[in-house]
């Protein structure tokens, strides 16, 4: 198996951003420590804010047995930046490939004027939203994760974006969704300006991550002034059972 992260052979921006390339770990051990669960080696989100599970390194060998400490017997676990066999009694559950893309300097972020801010009182419809558009997790508190935006149209949720990821100097743009009645009338764009705009507002640069399949979410982001900085082949595993 191999999960590994893989640096682009295009020539990126930000390449030597080397924090981008475990942003979970660097969240985590930064700016979202707050949220972290575990240690020095291995730490997490609590479930019910993010599934993401990170590893400084790779290179000790107690990783693994940190792993099923940190997650307990027959958990799923989403691993990067890690290449090579599992161990024994692991099992491989999934493989995908993704693309990692950071702001340029063709960026034009802007603030929307009718974009309001999501809190708590709306996780309801979030989550709803996120079900019927699949944009990747979401769960009842990752909206404390960072500032969320959303667009209504007759009272209802139709639209949303907001921020997840947290490496020093960074911020994740996620949670990109519209409701397929409201599509090609530019909402997405429009909220994720207004999200790039607020992270630069307090001085971090913005950044996205996608399925590599998804092309059309990839190319627009591009148009907006996004590039490409390196693409990523992520697994996810079981640990062994008890």
């Amino acid at each position: 198996m191999s999960d590994a992260s893989a640096t682009s052979t295009l020539a990126a921006p930000y390449a030597h951003a080397t924090e981008l390339d475990n942003a979970a770990w660097h969240s985590l051990a930064g700016p979202h420590a707050s949220f972290a669960i575990g240690n020095d080696l291995v730490r997490r989100y609590p479930a019910d804010v993010a599934p993401f599970v990170a590893v400084r390194t790779w290179d000790d060998p107690g990783v693994w047995e940190a792993l099923i400490e940190l997650v307990g017997p027959g958990a799923d676990v989403g691993l990067s930046g890690y290449e090579g066999a599992i161990p024994p009694g692991w099992e491989v559950i999934g493989r995908g490939e993704g693309v990692q893309l950071v702001q340029t300097d063709a960026l034009a972020p802007r603030p929307d004027h009718e974009a309001i801010v999501l809190g708590a009182d709306d996780v309801p419809e979030m989550l709803a939203l996120v079900e019927r558009n699949q944009p990747g997790p979401f769960r009842p508190r990752t909206v404390e994760l960072g500032r969320y935006i959303g667009l209504r149209r007759d009272g209802r949720l139709v639209a949303m974006a907001g921020e997840r990821l947290h490496p020093e100097g960074w911020t994740e743009i996620s949670a990109v969704a519209v409701d397929a009645d409201h599509r090609r009338q530019g909402l997405a764009s429009r909220l994720v300006l207004d999200v790039a705009f607020h992270i630069q507002q307090r001085g971090d640069r913005a950044l996205l991550h996608a399925a590599a399949s998804n092309v059309g979410a990839i190319a627009a982001y591009e148009r907006l002034g996004f590039a490409l900085r390196r693409r990523t082949v992520f697994g996810a595993v079981r640990t062994p059972a008890a």
